[in-house]
């Protein structure tokens, strides 16, 4: 059902919706039964992931310019931290959920057994400390493994999304991955960058031949960078042969990024197109920009050669790819629009793709996508700690073939409804008026 802006807007009361509400085509859940999910957060405080996740699943949201109703039922909460500014508590008093005291009583609604259909895993913001590398450990392992522990109790197993990459270890990462498949659990996971609106809308063709890949993100390192490199692995992991992993990394500081520019083994044509997409007003030199910048260089075991880019002179919430294709010599390059306040209205995206997963019981795109991004974060920090040395990463051969994604893609319509000159909700987005 296609609204108008003002529509909309007059109609944001959105709590006041009832069950009989039409849905539009782009809702996933209308023809089956309501999962019940479980809520396991690090903390909730104003634009943290899980304010910004949680609001699309308890009431309806924009989706491709579409109300769409997430079609899932929030009955229980688990909170690691309640730091200055908490919004867990309030909103459980607004929606009547339940906060428990630990994961397994979350996921069981207080009882001694899996009581749930499903589990949304939010490690993300929250005190927690940085590793001797700089990896922030954030607690999603001990998450995936108190949610496993009530999985492996009642023998049932059931979808789970974990935001972002998986661990800030490898091990720990790999291990989640591999229980998750053991005990039929399908896990979705990652960014939500990559659903984001092209500008303009590259879509490369299945089965092209991919000679390099440049991504640009304008954040710091290992929390961006993940970003960068989902936005980058979810454009070449369709090219011919389907994706094969990485043969060797290397972390990259701004004098190797220019050193490897001035030798060609990153590409300037590629790296211009792609700041172009993205800053097409900037007006600093080469050099000025290169300063500040770090990357990610990547040799994918099928011979691809591709970098992740962080250039500070441009906004963190923006993104851009660029390629060049065997036999087109034309560069390729589009910046990934996040929509307005700053990213926030492109969680309805994620949010989305994950009520898909749990509804289909699968993701909607691949979870290698997600294993071998988190590995490359990971293995990325060990070369900056070992001052830039160039790591083989056997561990990272991993050989997927890629979903199609598309319809779970923000493909701008609903910018058109809600626009860079629409005022924030402080709250939950029923806020809105």
């Amino acid at each position: 059902m296609s609204i108008s802006r003002r529509g909309f807007l007059e109609s944001s009361a959105l709590a006041g919706l009832g069950p009989g509400f039409c849905l539009g085509k782009n809702d996933p859940l209308s023809t089956a039964a309501t999962p019940e999910v479980a809520v396991i957060m690090t903390a909730m405080t104003y634009r943290s992931h899980a304010h910004v996740i949680m609001e699309n699943f308890v009431q309806p949201y924009m989706f491709n310019g579409q109300k769409t109703e997430p079609g899932v039922n929030v009955v229980a909460m688990y909170v690691d931290q309640f730091p200055a500014g908490d919004m867990a508590r309030g909103i459980a008093r607004k929606y009547g959920i339940p906060i428990y005291d630990t994961i397994q009583k979350a996921c069981s609604l207080g009882g001694a057994e899996l009581k749930v259909d499903a589990v949304l895993s939010i490690g993300e913001h929250g005190d927690y400390p940085f590793d001797e590398l700089g990896r922030h450990q954030y607690p999603r392992k001990r998450f995936f493994d108190e949610i496993l522990k009530c999985v492996k109790k009642s023998g049932r197993g059931i979808p789970i999304f974990n935001d972002k990459h998986l661990s800030f270890r490898w091990d720990w990462s790999k291990e989640m991955f591999d229980q998750s498949m053991e005990n039929v659990c399908p896990l979705m996971a990652g960014s939500s960058v990559p659903l984001a609106q092209r500008i303009p809308n590259l879509e490369l063709s299945p089965g092209c031949e991919i000679v390099e890949a440049i991504s640009i993100h304008g954040g710091g390192v290992e929390s961006y960078d993940f970003h960068g490199l989902e936005v980058l692995q979810s454009m070449i992991e369709s090219r011919k042969g389907g994706e094969t992993g990485v043969a060797r990394l290397q972390f990259l500081d701004s004098n190797a990024v220019l050193e490897k520019m001035e030798k060609g083994e990153i590409s300037r044509e590629i790296f211009d197109k792609a700041m172009r997409a993205v800053d097409s007003e900037a007006n600093l030199s080469f050099e000025e920009i290169i300063k500040t910048s770090h990357g990610i260089h990547l040799e994918y075991k099928d011979g691809l050669m591709a970098t992740c880019l962080s250039i500070k002179q441009i906004k963190g919430n923006n993104w851009a790819f660029g390629c060049s294709l065997k036999d087109d010599s034309a560069i390729k390059a589009c910046r990934f629009y996040v929509g307005p306040w700053n990213n926030r209205n492109l969680f309805k995206a994620l949010s989305h793709s994950i009520q898909t997963h749990f509804k289909n019981r699968s993701s909607p795109y691949s979870i290698e996508r997600t294993l071998l991004t988190t590995g490359m974060v990971n293995f990325a920090m060990d070369s900056k700690f070992a001052g830039g040395k160039i790591l083989p990463t056997p561990q990272l051969e991993i050989a997927y073939l890629p979903k199609e994604f598309r319809s779970m893609r923000e493909m701008g319509s609903t910018w058109k409804i809600l626009t860079e000159e629409t005022p924030q909700p402080k709250g939950f987005f029923q806020q809105y008026r």
